[in-house]
């Protein structure tokens, strides 16, 4: 009996190292790009040019903005075109769902303001530089990137292309604090080259922020208070953006790809990976060099209420994509 049950014992931890169906080992996440989910042409115009970002409300409508006179494109959740409203010219866009509706949290940095929008269009309030931070001459050096807020209305404010600190702000947009600014190339811990992407982390005990420190390749995680906690990911290929839902963080990376985080931050998908870097990043690349389910130059992220993912992209024609999550 003794000998046996080390047979079965030696078995089992074979089957452990070599065989993943049984659980033992991470599953890691697929998905499976959807062809032409989103109209090129809603409403029988082109798209145009997409510099912004992406964002899906509880009812499965998409949110993407454009740097055109139709401003935020809505699609529904079979992804046809819907309507389109707001102002044009928005970078990075955050849905917030608070206790009286949703809402946009809109950066615009080409305005030097971020604004907070009601999804039927109507502006609730607009903010611009923050003067008593000490950190501005004008508000020409303020050009916000993005722009998230915590379920109790904090606000916290990336200035990406501007002096590369992050802003915070109270419910009623009260300056509170600056952190992190301007570090080398790439940035040393604790500051930013490039702080272009934010996300509101909520899979912890209490919410982080996730911060992409772009020209830098790195993925971070910082409290509330200003405090660089750790690094989620470095050599990142210039991330831009990041969402979370459930357990996972996807981050749009400018050049070619988007990587999906696990509970543990570590990386368990890379979805539309392009191969060819001279396609990455490239804002005028012809629709004609699009291929199937290969991303060129992901600038928005968001996981739609599925788990799915909806990717835009900064292209001079538009393009808008969805992955579907494998079951």
């Amino acid at each position: 009996m003794l000998r046996y049950g080390r047979k079965c014992f030696m078995l089992l931890v074979a089957l452990c190292v070599t065989s993943p169906v049984l659980g033992f080992a991470q599953r890691e996440v697929q998905f499976t790009p959807v062809p032409n989910y989103f109209p090129a042409q809603p409403d029988n115009q082109l798209l145009g040019p997409t510099h912004g970002g992406a964002a899906v409300d509880r009812a499965g409508n998409v949110y993407v903005s454009t740097d055109t006179a139709r401003g935020i494109l809505v699609f529904g959740p079979d992804g046809k075109y819907q309507r389109s409203f707001g102002p044009g010219q928005i970078h990075g866009l955050h849905l917030q769902r608070e206790r009286d509706g949703e809402y946009l949290y809109a950066a615009r940095p080409s305005f030097h303001e971020v604004q907070k929008i009601k999804t039927d269009g109507t502006a609730v309030w607009t903010m611009g530089f923050p003067e008593t931070a000490g950190i501005y001459a004008n508000a020409n050096e303020f050009n916000p990137t993005n722009v998230v807020a915590l379920r109790d209305g904090t606000i916290f404010v990336a200035d990406g292309y501007g002096k590369n600190f992050i802003h915070k702000f109270d419910r009623d947009r009260k300056y509170i604090k600056s952190f992190g600014g301007p570090g080398g190339n790439p940035a040393e811990d604790g500051k930013f080259h490039r702080c272009h992407g934010l996300a509101v982390d909520t899979r912890g005990s209490k919410p982080m922020l996730i911060v992409c420190n772009r020209e830098s390749g790195r993925v971070e995680q910082w409290d509330t208070d200003g405090n660089l906690v750790k690094v989620l990911q470095r050599n990142l290929r210039m991330p831009a953006a990041a969402h979370v839902a459930g357990d996972h963080v996807a981050i749009a990376e400018l050049q070619g790809r988007v990587t999906i985080l696990g509970k543990d931050n570590s990386i368990v998908a890379q979805v539309g990976d392009n191969p060819k870097s001279d396609q990455r990043a490239n804002f005028g690349l012809e629709p004609a060099q699009w291929t199937e389910g290969v991303v060129n130059s992901p600038h928005a992220v968001a996981f739609d209420r599925n788990g799915n993912l909806i990717v835009a992209e900064w292209s001079k024609f538009g393009r808008v994509l969805k992955f579907t999550k494998e079951r």
